[in-house]
């Protein structure tokens, strides 16, 4: 049984290697869509970041949040079979400056992505262009390229926001880390840039008027009806979980999804209404097979579910509506 809540206020829309044979059946079955349009030969002309030049990354810390330790999601049951191998690393890890990345084979895209923001040391670095590259540790075959993206509404939507690990004394190397398509899922281009962009513009900002720390999980939710498009399969939705600590220095987590469903009914139409739903991540955990190692404990939604039995689903009109 699920409650939903709508809160009625108006929200601010601002502008490792694995074959196909070695997937789960379902997994390689979903990841067979007609006229892929993938060309190896092509993707070798994009660009493509060496991986001596991404060597030494820090990547995701688990102990960002000090005594507050904040594990990276474990995929379960089959998806585990369809974490894309990373050379050289059994947990699939893509490390960048201040994020991570896990590969979901079948798909081409982002598993999900884990990124530590820090408010005190946050760096504003200027956004000069849009260069994309391919992450050149795994193979071009298991990533999705500029072909996808050209001629039409969608974008190149940041899964780990282009701000959010420019902090310290590499946050320009952070920056142009973002731009790697391992990094991007596909968005229409008013969900990006409007409710995409304003929670995570929340999120940041929060963090830095906080002059704390959060880490922060975003990732695609995969089904059955996404979209195939130029071999691809395009997510109707996306999740975001938030660890941090509040002002009294207790954890605390919250959960988001936001949907493009209407808007993927065609890439050329008119645009719906763009939706976004403050969730508990109990049940974000069920949506995506992952597991957040006890991050649900410290998340009021999960525990007024468990208590009343409920699902909870609050569609927010306003970010000030978040509830922590």
């Amino acid at each position: 049984m699920a409650y939903e809540q709508k809160i009625e206020v108006n929200l601010g829309h601002r502008p490792g290697l694995k074959s196909m044979r070695q997937l789960d059946p379902a997994a390689a079955a979903q990841a067979r869509v007609e006229n892929t349009g993938f060309s190896l030969e092509a993707a070798r002309r994009r660009r493509t970041s060496r991986p001596q030049d991404l060597a030494g990354r820090n990547g995701f810390n688990t102990e960002h949040l000090d005594d507050f330790n904040v594990q990276l999601p474990s995929p379960l049951g089959v998806l585990a079979d369809d974490v894309l191998t990373v050379e050289g690393r059994s947990d699939g890890r893509l490390d960048y400056t201040n994020f991570t990345v896990i590969m979901r084979a079948s798909r081409r895209m982002a598993l999900f992505t884990a990124v530590n923001i820090e408010g005190q040391q946050s760096v504003s670095v200027e956004r000069s262009n849009d260069k994309w590259s391919l992450d050149g540790r795994i193979p071009a075959e298991f990533q999705l390229g500029e072909d996808l993206y050209s001629g039409n509404r969608l974008d190149r939507g940041h899964l780990v926001r282009r701000e959010d690990p420019n902090w310290g004394p590499d946050a320009e190397v952070a920056n142009g880390d973002t731009f790697h398509f391992t990094n991007c899922a596909p968005q229409m281009d008013m969900f990006n840039q409007r409710e995409w962009l304003g929670l995570e513009n929340y999120i940041l900002q929060n963090a830095r008027a906080w002059k704390d720390r959060c880490s922060v999980f975003t990732g695609p939710i995969f089904g059955a009806s996404d979209l195939p498009y130029r071999g691809a399969l395009i997510p109707r939705s996306f999740w975001k979980v938030v660890a941090f600590l509040t002002d009294d220095g207790k954890p605390s987590t919250t959960a988001y999804i936001l949907t493009q469903d209407k808007e993927l009914e065609g890439l050329e139409a008119a645009y719906g209404a763009y939706k976004t739903y403050q969730r508990s991540v109990a049940s974000i955990q069920k949506m995506t097979n992952l597991d957040f190692h006890g991050l649900a404990a410290f998340d009021g939604f999960s525990n007024e579910e468990a208590a009343t039995g409920l699902e909870i689903s609050a569609e927010l009109v306003t970010l000030g509506a978040i509830r922590v």
